[in-house]
Order: structure tokens, then C-alpha cells, then sequence
């Protein structure tokens, strides 16, 4: 391309669905229509803006590959790939389920995957939800509402899966579609407060079925008086139960704690108690998502497999 020529070009993207971009020529230092020159690359839908070094010969770029940003842009067969790094993990994760699911002879749509995106930013939060992921948990009112704030996908779902102090529950119902870790009456009636009239926040009552005095979660055995109590609340909506039992190095040492949360969820729902389901049994994450599934769990909180090691 001649020098001082700008003129627009278009490469294609066979990832998700075909879109065209918009490349147009900076500079270059090439012999008539042939060299390396600097291109600008715009993509609407993925809300890219970046530059790329390439070869432009006859019309056509001559490239093997980009990053822009946390994108890897690759060219293939006369096409732009773009190649989302969370796809691969977020794939192999549902496949883990799904292969869960089928050796106890569940339904892979049984189980909902909810990504943990605490410690994470905002832009790895889109690129999740841009790989197809929607629902998110956050252990911290504060990072959440600073996150959500930044987050530029729309029609994300957010669970709060962390410790809830009384005096953040005005915040937490402004942010979250369902708070997991509800583990005492006393926050329920301030959640049951904080919701405007006619609402209810969809909660789960977390049970420490570890009996570990570090962790919060009701025990056991208090577990039918409080539920009583609380499904006389009518801002919230008790959907089920979570745990987080204790931490071992063999997965399969955790089974009996699965077991024993499956089996109190069942025994509540015998209760029949109005207002009150066990639908949501959240229980399983990165490590022993996949015993949690065969012993019954509806949700696994999946972290450190999608994401990779937390930053703190």
C-alpha cells in the first residue's frame, strides 16, 4: 500500500457468530501494494479498539496472530478468529458436569454452574459473560457493588456467597439476585426490613454441615425451628439450603458432608412447610464439584477452574 493512503479493509471472525471489522491502514513501510504496516482494529460488538502489525498484499492482510487485549486474534483460512481464553476452561467445566450428571443418571440441566468472581475485575467478569456465562457469586458486599458498577455486560445475575454483616444488607438487596449465606434468623428479619414492599429476595440458608467453628452456617439441629421462623418473613424467599464443608485434599472425602447436606434438605422438604422450597441444594466447588453433583447438588460454585488461581 502506497504511504499516506488510507483506505478501509475488512477481516472476518468465524467466533462467536460472523461480523465483519473495520481495519483501517495507519502506516506502512512496504513497496507499492506489499509490506508491514500498522492497522486499526475496531470491533462494535466485542467493544475492541487496538492496533496490529501485519502484511498487506493485494487487498488482503497476511497475519498469524494478535492480542488485543485479552483477546487472541488469530487469522485462519482468510478469517479473523477471535479466541476467548475463558471458552476452553468454561467448556471443560460443563463437560466435567454433564459427566457427573450422567454417572448418577441426572440431567446435566439439573445442575447450575455459578461462576465465583470474587478477587476478579470487571473486565474478566465480561469476558466470562461473553463466553456465554451469566451468573456470578462475590463474597464482598463492597468489591461486588464496585465491580457490578464497572461491569459493561447487561443482564447478568449476581449471588452474594460470602459472610453478610447486618449493617451491609441495605446494600447487598440493591445489588444481588439471591443472597446464599444466610445464617442466622436475626439477618433474615433484616433482609426481610431492607426489601421494599411486595418484594422478597430469593435466599439459601447456609448450614455448617462440619460442625467447624471458623465457618458460619446454622447447625443442623437448629435448622427446622429457624426455617419455621423465617418462612414467616415475607420479604424473603427461602429456595434452599448451601454449605461449605471442610477442606480436604481427596475430593472424595468430602461425600459424606454432600450426603448429609442432600439428606437435611430432603428432611425439611418432608415438612412441607408453605412458602419454603429445597430446590437449591449449593453445595461443591473447583476441587469436588463433581462429588457434590453425584450426591445431589443443583449448583457448584466454580472458581479457580474457570478463572484460575485467585489473586487473594
Amino acid at each position: 500500500m502506497r504511504r499516506g493512503i488510507r483506505r478501509k479493509m475488512y477481516a472476518q471472525t468465524s467466533y462467536p457468530f460472523t461480523e465483519f471489522y473495520q481495519i483501517i491502514p495507519l502506516k506502512s513501510s512496504g513497496f507499492g501494494w506489499e509490506g508491514w504496516g500498522r492497522f486499526k482494529f475496531r470491533s462494535a460488538w466485542l467493544g475492541l479498539d487496538g492496533l496490529m502489525t501485519g502484511l498487506e498484499k493485494n487487498g488482503s492482510l497476511r497475519h498469524s496472530g494478535l492480542r488485543v487485549g485479552c483477546y487472541q486474534i488469530n487469522h485462519c483460512f482468510g478469517h479473523w478468529k477471535v479466541m476467548n481464553p475463558l471458552s476452553s476452561p468454561l467448556h471443560a467445566i460443563h463437560d466435567a458436569m454433564a459427566e457427573a450428571c450422567r454417572r448418577v443418571g441426572r440431567c446435566p440441566d439439573s445442575v447450575q454452574l455459578l461462576a465465583v468472581s470474587k478477587t476478579q475485575s470487571a473486565a474478566i467478569v465480561d469476558q466470562a459473560a461473553m463466553a456465554g456465562h451469566t451468573v456470578f457469586g462475590e463474597n464482598r458486599v463492597q468489591e461486588a457493588r464496585d465491580k457490578i458498577a464497572l461491569v459493561k455486560e447487561k443482564g447478568l445475575v449476581w449471588h452474594l456467597i460470602g459472610p453478610l454483616q447486618r449493617n451491609k444488607v441495605k446494600v447487598a438487596v440493591g445489588l444481588f439476585q439471591m443472597i446464599q449465606s444466610v445464617d442466622s434468623l436475626e439477618l433474615a428479619q433484616e433482609i426481610h426490613r431492607r426489601m421494599p414492599p411486595g418484594k422478597a429476595m430469593p435466599i439459601l440458608i447456609q448450614v455448617n454441615v462440619g460442625g467447624e467453628v471458623q465457618k458460619s452456617g446454622l447447625a443442623p439441629g437448629d435448622l427446622e425451628n429457624i426455617l419455621i421462623a423465617m418462612a414467616r418473613l415475607p420479604g424473603i424467599s427461602i429456595q434452599g439450603l448451601m454449605t461449605v464443608p471442610p477442606l480436604f485434599e481427596d475430593p472424595q472425602a468430602t461425600r459424606p458432608y454432600f450426603r448429609a447436606l442432600a439428606a437435611l434438605s430432603r428432611s425439611m422438604r418432608a415438612l412441607s412447610i408453605p412458602g419454603v422450597s429445597m430446590d437449591t441444594l449449593s453445595m461443591g466447588m473447583s476441587h469436588d464439584f463433581e462429588v457434590a453433583i453425584e450426591e445431589g447438588a443443583t449448583m457448584v460454585r466454580v472458581g479457580s477452574s474457570l478463572f484460575g488461581v485467585r489473586n487473594g
